[in-house]
C-alpha cells in the first residue's frame, strides 16, 4: 500500500514549509490538508510497515515504523492537529504562527512513528525547537517563558540524549550494536527499553529527562509558567503534543512498568489538581491540569508488569489494562484538553480578559462556549457518559487490582481535586458576576472546531467499545465500564467535589496567584547567574588592572634604571643596602639624579658592536 512509504510527519512538515511562505488563508489550507492527511494515512497504513535505513554505515535507524501504539497517537495527533489549524485560522493566527505550529505537530509524529532512540531523539529535540518558536513569536512575555521553557527542554533532552549513548555503549546491548537502540520488533525480538541495559544509570537518566516533558513533580514548573503566555491558537498546540509525546517515550523506555514511576503518576494527579484550584489565571489552572492529567497516564505506564493482581491465575491482564487506559487516557486527553484551551480562548478572544476576577456571567451571552466547556469539563473530570470516564477508570481499576492502596488513593483524590478545579472555572466564568463589556459567542469557525472534538467527547463516552477498538493490547484485558461501583465512584467524585466548592467558593474567589516551585529557582538562577557575571567581571577588572600597572611600571624601570635602583635600595633592609653603595646620603641633599642611561638606536648599535668586536678579539 502506499501509505507505508509516507509517514505521516513528512506531509505535516511539508505544509509547513509551505505554510511559512503563503499568504494566511492558502497557508491554512494547506495547514489541514498536512495534518487531516497524516491522520487518514494514520488509519490506513498497514500495521507492522517500517522504513529502515542504515546511517554511517554502521546504525539502524528506522524512520517509520508502525505498530499499534504508534498508530493510535498518529491519528490522534493528525486529527487534534486538523481542528488546531482551523481554530487558529480562526483566532486571527498569522500564517508564520501556523507555520511554527505545523512543524511541531510534523516532528511529534516523527517522535511517536520513530522506530529507534537515536531517531526518537532527533525528532525530540525538534520538538522542543518548534514548540519554543511557536511560543516566541507571541512577543511580550512569552519571550522571556520561551526562554526557560527552552532551557529546562534541552536539559531534559540532553539526558535522553546521554541513556540512549549510555545504552549504546554498554556491552549488554550488543556490545555498542545499533540494535540495541531499535524497538521495532522487525529488526529485534521485541522492544528494548532503558533498563535492559546492566546498568541502572540510563533508566535514570531517561526517567528524569523525560520526566521534564511529562512534567513529574519538581520538574513542571514549565508547563504553568509557558502556556498561558502565547496567543491563544498556540496553546492549543501546546496543550496536546509535548506532555502527550513524553508518556509515548516513557513507555517506549519503561515497557515493563517501574512501581515509583506509579507512585510519581499519582502525585502529579494530585499535586497538579490542587494547584489549579489555587489559579484565578484561567490558562494557568488549565496548565496545571495537564500536569495532573499526564499524571493518571504515567501511572499507567508505571503500572504494567507490577506485582500480581488479586486474581493470581491471570497475572498480566491488569498491567495489559493499566498500559491501554493510559494509551486511552492519552487519547482522551487530548480530546477534552484541546477543547478545554479553545472554549478559554474563545472568552479571551472576545473578552480580552485572562482572569476569573475580570469575568463572570458569560453562560448568558456564550451559550455554546459554556455548552462545550461543560462537556469538556465533564470529561476530563471523569463523570459518567463523557470519555473521560472510560480511560481513567481502567487506570484507577488496575491500581486497585494490583492492591496499591496508596496509589489506587491518590488517583481518587486527584480526582475531587479535579471536580473541584472545573466546577471553580465553571461558576467564577459563566455563573456568577456579570461581565459589563460587549461579548459575542464563538464565531462559526471556532464553533465547528469546539463542536466537533465535544461530540467526540460524548460518543467514546457513551459507547466505549469504539474507544477499546482504537487501543492497543485487544483481547489482552477484560474490562467493564458501567458498572454500579465504577459509576457509584465517579458520581461520588462529583458529589465530594460540589460539597468541597460550597465550602471553598468564598476563599477560592479571592484567592491570588500563589508561587511555585519556579519562584524559587528562577530568581536563584537569575539573581546567581547576575551575581556570577559581576564577581567574574570584578576579577577580570582587578586582574587586568593588576597587569597594566606591572608592564608599565617595567617599562618606567627600563627607562630610568638609576632611579629605579635608588628608589628600591631605600627600600631595601639596612643589610642589603652597601652592595648597592655605601648608603650615605648624597651630596646633592638627595636631588633627582642628573644621570640618565639613554641612548639613541644608533648609539645602541654602536656600543653593542664594539663590546662584540672586543669579545672576538680577546677570545681568539
Amino acid at each position: 500500500m502506499v501509505f507505508d512509504l509516507l509517514p505521516p510527519w513528512l506531509l505535516v512538515l511539508g505544509a509547513a514549509a509551505l505554510a511559512a511562505v503563503l499568504p494566511r488563508r492558502p497557508a491554512h489550507a494547506v495547514g489541514l490538508l498536512g495534518t487531516g492527511g497524516a491522520a487518514v494515512v494514520s488509519w490506513f497504513v498497514t500495521g507492522g510497515a517500517y522504513l529502515q535505513v542504515t546511517l554511517f554505515g554502521a546504525f539502524d535507524a528506522v524512520l517509520f515504523n508502525v505498530d499499534q501504539f504508534s498508530r493510535l497517537m498518529g491519528l490522534i495527533f493528525g486529527l487534534i492537529g486538523a481542528v488546531a489549524v482551523l481554530y487558529s485560522y480562526t483566532s486571527g493566527a498569522d500564517s508564520r504562527q501556523t507555520a511554527f505550529a505545523l512543524a511541531y505537530v510534523g516532528v511529534s509524529l516523527g517522535s511517536v512513528y520513530a522506530g529507534d532512540w537515536l531517531t526518537l531523539v532527533f525528532f525530540w529535540e525538534l520538538m522542543a525547537v518548534f514548540s519554543t518558536l511557536l511560543v516566541w513569536h507571541h512577543g511580550g512575555q512569552a519571550v522571556r517563558a520561551g526562554y526557560r521553557y527552552a532551557l529546562l527542554h534541552g536539559i531534559g533532552g540532553s539526558l535522553l540524549l546521554a541513556a540512549i549513548v549510555w545504552l549504546l555503549a554498554d556491552p549488554a546491548t550488543a556490545a555498542g550494536d545499533a540494535g540495541g537502540l531499535v524497538f521495532s520488533p522487525h529488526i529485534v525480538d521485541g522492544a528494548g527499553g532503558m533498563l535492559a541495559a546492566d546498568s541502572v544509570v540510563p533508566g535514570l537518566l531517561a526517567a528524569v529527562g523525560i520526566g521534564v516533558n511529562v512534567g513529574f513533580v519538581g520538574l513542571h514548573a514549565w508547563l504553568p509558567d509557558t502556556y498561558p503566555r502565547p496567543h491563544i491558537a498556540a496553546s492549543v498546540f501546546l496543550c496536546v503534543f509535548t506532555t502527550k509525546t513524553g508518556v509515548y517515550g516513557m513507555y517506549r523506555a519503561f515497557p515493563d512498568g517501574h512501581l515509583w514511576i506509579a507512585y510519581m503518576g499519582g502525585a502529579m494527579a494530585v499535586f497538579g489538581a490542587f494547584a489549579a484550584l489555587l489559579q484565578s489565571d484561567m490558562r494557568r489552572l488549565l496548565s496545571y491540569h495537564i500536569q495532573s492529567q499526564v499524571g493518571y497516564m504515567v501511572a499507567g505506564v508505571g503500572l504494567a508488569g507490577v506485582g500480581v493482581g488479586k486474581v493470581a491465575s491471570e497475572p498480566g491482564s491488569y498491567a495489559s489494562l493499566a498500559t491501554a487506559g493510559a494509551f486511552g487516557h492519552v487519547f482522551n486527553h487530548i480530546l477534552y484538553k484541546a477543547l478545554l484551551f479553545m472554549a478559554v480562548g474563545v472568552i479571551i478572544y472576545r473578552t480580552g480578559q485572562e482572569h476569573l476576577d475580570d469575568i463572570g456571567g458569560l453562560a448568558r451571552r456564550m451559550p455554546f462556549t459554556f455548552v462545550t466547556f461543560t462537556i469538556a469539563a465533564l470529561s476530563i473530570a471523569g463523570f459518567p457518559l463523557f470519555n473521560g470516564f472510560v480511560s481513567k477508570g481502567m487506570i484507577i481499576g488496575a491500581a486497585d487490582k494490583k492492591e496499591l492502596e496508596l496509589l489506587w488513593g491518590l488517583l481518587l483524590v486527584g480526582g475531587v481535586g479535579t471536580f473541584l478545579s472545573f466546577i471553580k472555572l465553571g461558576y467564577f466564568a459563566f455563573v456568577e458576576g456579570s461581565y459589563e463589556g460587549t461579548v459575542r459567542d464563538a464565531n462559526l469557525g471556532q464553533g465547528v472546531a469546539m463542536g466537533s472534538v465535544a461530540g467526540l467527547c460524548v460518543l467514546f463516552g457513551v459507547a466505549p467499545n469504539l474507544l477499546f477498538e482504537l487501543l492497543p493490547l485487544q483481547g489482552e484485558y477484560s474490562y467493564t465500564t458501567f458498572t454500579v461501583p465504577h459509576v457509584a465512584e465517579g458520581v461520588g467524585l462529583a458529589a465530594l467535589g460540589l460539597i468541597g466548592f460550597a465550602i471553598l467558593r468564598g476563599p477560592l474567589h479571592h484567592i491570588g496567584r500563589v508561587p511555585d516551585i519556579d519562584f524559587v529557582y528562577n530568581r536563584a538562577l537569575f539573581y546567581g547567574g547576575r551575581g556570577t557575571v559581576v564577581a567574574v567581571t570584578e576579577l577580570y577588572g582587578a586582574i587586568d588592572s593588576a597587569v597594566v600597572r606591572a608592564v608599565r611600571l617595567c617599562y618606567w624601570i627600563g627607562t630610568n634604571p638609576t632611579v629605579a635602583a635608588l628608589r628600591a635600595s631605600r627600600r631595601l633592609p639596612e643589610s642589603l643596602r652597601p652592595a648597592l653603595g655605601d648608603g650615605r646620603p648624597p651630596a646633592d641633599g638627595g636631588a633627582p639624579s642628573r644621570l640618565y642611561l639613554r641612548a639613541g638606536v644608533g648609539t645602541s648599535v654602536l656600543v653593542l658592536a664594539a663590546v662584540l668586536t672586543l669579545f672576538l678579539v680577546f677570545a681568539l
